[in-house]
């Protein structure tokens, strides 16, 4: 690995962006040390430390870094569909759609599919034997719940095209559309009690962010300062005078959330993290040129995905083992949970680094195949169908999880309810005719 490593860092071109990298790896690690932190696990179950120390809200205003992947996400989305049509320039826009679909999703759902068949194992035989209570049971629940974010993502892989031209005909109007939307339907809710429009905001509210990404990719984002403090100034107004929470992350038993579904008070936050992130650009950028800086970073880009999707199976695995060895579980937030906090983070460090070398093959896109002919038609409308099938799928599993597996337990996704085997099905299903519309009707 090392050798390759160093391999890809020497043929980085010079005008790669290295920055962009820099954010994808910290935002995903800032996730993962922020879920290591918070759990709150005891005997009796899983709470959350910022309920039980509400002072420390404030800071996921600083480790809610979701806003930034997907800001991230909207540069390379834009630079990879861009460069896509002037390699084929005689192709339909279904072939260029499938054939991008194809090549942004590969990476993501082959590691994401080879996390929930295991997974998916695991929990039929545990339960077969007789298992899934306590731990066990929370842990095939909990394990699943950052799946939300792939799905996510799958739908900003699948609206580029149209985005990327709503941008390159209004620049910061289509910002400004989608935000303003987002803020209609905050209105809706809150003072209309309109039911169930809140979950427009899903869509509103992070493709925005990840518009700031296509406008990051053309150049666009030239005053981050005040971007930064336009986007402070309205979510502390917001926090302050609004019926928003000041917590930035879902909190147990609270009646608002500011992440399931977003609010536009997430949107502000998302602002100044954007401009916060730009205006250390320069600094980084320098830092970055240094060979072995760089090689840091295109390894940990190189198994980012299996270690966010495996970091909870290992937390959970730390905890178990704890747990089996009688060793005593304090009370959260008490001093020698405190002090239990860095073994606990360590090993579970060192169990994610054990899970990314069984995993990260997987996180290699696969050899390329055959392209079908670059002006195949057709392939356009099964792509967005598989991609749909998979973004329901893996949100569907997110909320479902693996406990109750063979009682056939379900969750409500859009109203509809969802069961494990099925969310596995349409995960499984939408990636085939992904995979089979990329390759074009002239593949053999």
């Amino acid at each position: 690995m090392g050798s390759r490593v160093r391999e890809l860092a020497g043929a980085t071109p010079a005008t790669r962006d290295r920055y962009v990298d820099l954010l994808r790896v910290a935002s995903l690690a800032a996730v993962v040390l922020g879920h290591w932190l918070m759990a709150a696990v005891t005997p009796d179950g899983v709470g959350n430390l910022l309920a039980v120390v509400p002072a420390l809200q404030p800071l996921t205003w600083l480790l809610q870094v979701m806003p930034v992947f997907f800001f991230v996400g909207g540069f390379s989305h834009a630079l990879s569909y861009r460069s896509l049509l002037r390699k084929r320039p005689g192709g339909s826009d279904d072939s260029v759609y499938s054939a991008f679909l194809r090549a942004r999703l590969q990476r993501l759902l082959r590691p994401t599919t080879v996390f929930v068949l295991v997974w998916g194992a695991a929990a039929l035989l545990v339960q077969l034997l007789g298992g899934g209570g306590g731990l066990t049971g929370v842990t095939l629940r909990m394990v699943t719940q950052p799946l939300w974010f792939i799905g996510i993502y799958l739908a900003m892989v699948a609206f580029t095209p149209p985005l990327l031209r709503l941008h390159e005909q209004y620049g910061w109007g289509a910002f400004a559309a989608l935000a303003g939307a987002a803020a209609a339907v905050d209105v809706l809710r809150f003072a209309a009690g309109v039911p169930y429009v809140e979950f427009l905001n899903f869509a509103f509210v992070w493709l925005a962010v990840h518009q700031l990404g296509f406008l990051r990719a053309d150049g666009r984002v030239r005053r981050p300062a005040l971007l930064a403090g336009a986007g402070l100034a309205a979510a502390c107004a917001l926090v302050a005078f609004g019926p928003y929470p000041l917590s930035m992350v879902g909190m147990p038993g609270e009646k608002v959330s500011n992440m399931a579904p977003p609010t536009l008070a997430l949107l502000a936050h998302g602002l100044w993290l954007v401009g916060a992130v730009e205006l250390l650009r320069a600094p980084a950028a320098r830092l970055l040129e240094r060979p072995r800086v760089w090689r840091t970073v295109v390894a940990a880009n190189g198994v980012a995905m299996t270690a966010f999707l495996w970091h909870l199976t290992a937390m959970f695995g730390v905890y178990g083992a704890l747990l089996a060895l009688d060793v005593p579980l304090p009370a959260p937030a008490s001093a020698a949970w405190w002090a239990q906090v860095p073994v606990r983070i360590a090993c579970a460090a060192a169990l994610t680094a054990a899970l990314v070398a069984a995993f990260r093959t997987f996180e290699r896109p696969a050899a390329p195949k055959a392209p079908g002919h670059p002006t195949a038609s057709g392939g356009g409308p099964l792509a967005a169908l598989g991609a749909t099938l998979c973004l329901l799928g893996v949100l569907g599993l997110s909320m479902v999880g693996f406990n109750g597996l063979l009682d056939g337990r379900t969750a409500l996704l859009i109203a509809i309810p969802v069961s494990a085997p099925a969310a596995v099905a349409m995960t499984l299903g939408g990636w085939l005719l992904v995979e089979r519309a990329g390759r074009g009707r002239g593949a053999r």
